[in-house]
């Protein structure tokens, strides 16, 4: 076989891979309605790439193989629009002739099925953190426990930087949760592995060095090149509208992604506040209207 023969073979590979992932989704998967006169075995082309912000035409080309190589960029939206698995998202930058870039850094991107997870723990807490404590997933009694995420720009929602250069109402402690020499503590000997293991990666780089400027304690945390740390198993926040909530601290390691889920949920004594939180959500009682 040559070359040209290769190439073409590998453009029906991908053609046929393209099919079978799109074929295999249904469209309560993504949140469409699945209509009356569906004809077709998962997701039509049009639905792919309306997902995948492409052109319908472009993405039926691809599955007929007579399309140019699709870009990284092409390759990333697909890759979401289709949910593909690591190992699936790996398989088709192979196809398409566009080797998998190795990360440098910490990953931001959560998958489906963790989002999902915390969408159904209606009764807990739970956040997803990265590498460098920056909180990128996290469920609606979250918000209400610790505050609304989806109003800070991404800077403030770094968890480490906001522990140890605030600022913090009345120098409170983040949250007023009642462990926060240990957080502190547990935070630099994890930024610590985390700085080892994406030596290259200026974000990693940026955070740490503006900690240790910026905090005499971080820095003297950083020095003491701690990198073990024992888990804490309850914790409590004073919550400017309910009070004192004691709660259990879980957390699950995602180790592919390198990020972790925090789940909260509520100690013996607390649930009818964990409860009251849940039905107030992020609104601040104590706030004149």
């Amino acid at each position: 076989m040559n070359r040209q023969e290769r190439e073409r073979a590998r453009e029906r590979d991908l053609a046929d891979f393209l099919r079978s992932r799109r074929e295999r989704i249904t469209p309560a998967d993504v949140g469409l309605p699945a209509g009356a006169r569906r004809r077709t075995p998962g997701l039509r082309r049009e639905e792919v790439a309306q997902l995948a912000y492409i052109s319908t035409e472009y993405y039926t080309r691809l599955e007929q193989a007579r399309a140019p190589h699709p870009s990284r960029e092409v390759l990333s939206q697909l890759t979401r629009a289709l949910r593909l698995t690591d190992p699936e998202r790996d398989h088709l930058h192979h196809l398409a002739g566009v080797p998998p870039t190795l990360p440098q850094g910490p990953s931001r991107e959560v998958r489906p099925s963790i989002i999902q997870l915390l969408d159904r723990l209606p009764e807990a807490a739970a956040i997803v953190m990265s590498a460098t404590y920056e909180v990128i997933a996290w469920n609606n009694l979250a918000a209400a426990l610790m505050e609304d995420f989806s109003l800070l720009p991404r800077r403030d929602r770094n968890l480490a930087r906001r522990t140890f250069l605030g600022p913090h109402e009345d120098d409170s402690p983040l949250y007023g949760v009642s462990d926060t020499d240990e957080f502190a503590r547990t935070m630099a000997q994890h930024l610590r592995a985390t700085a080892a293991r994406y030596p290259d990666d200026p974000e990693v780089q940026t955070l740490t060095t503006e900690l240790r400027s910026g905090s005499a304690e971080f820095a003297a945390l950083w020095e003491a090149h701690e990198v073990a740390s024992r888990p804490t198993l309850c914790k409590t926040f004073q919550h400017p509208t309910v009070g004192f909530v004691a709660v259990h601290c879980d957390v699950l390691d995602i180790t592919d992604r390198d990020q972790r889920v925090f789940i909260y949920t509520a100690a013996p004594g607390s649930e009818e506040a964990m409860r009251l939180l849940s039905v107030i959500g992020t609104q601040r009682m104590d706030v004149p209207g």
